[in-house]
């Protein structure tokens, strides 16, 4: 397979990347409802965000 110099550059600095946990807590939740959506029309991104926020409130117990 030929090597492409921008596409290695760009994996590069993809791996250089540090989330901030509010970063990766908003991915967390993109993925869950990208998944879940995937299987069920009618969960919501608000559906995700309050579940969400109850496993919070519950990991704080």
């Amino acid at each position: 397979m030929a090597s492409n110099p921008s596409l290695d550059y760009l994996l590069e600095m993809a791996r250089r990347v540090k989330m901030t946990p509010a970063e990766q807590e908003e991915q967390r939740r993109s993925f869950a409802y990208g998944n879940t959506a995937i299987e069920n029309k009618l969960i919501t991104r608000a559906m995700v965000d309050e579940q969400a926020e109850k496993l919070k409130v519950q990991r704080a117990e």
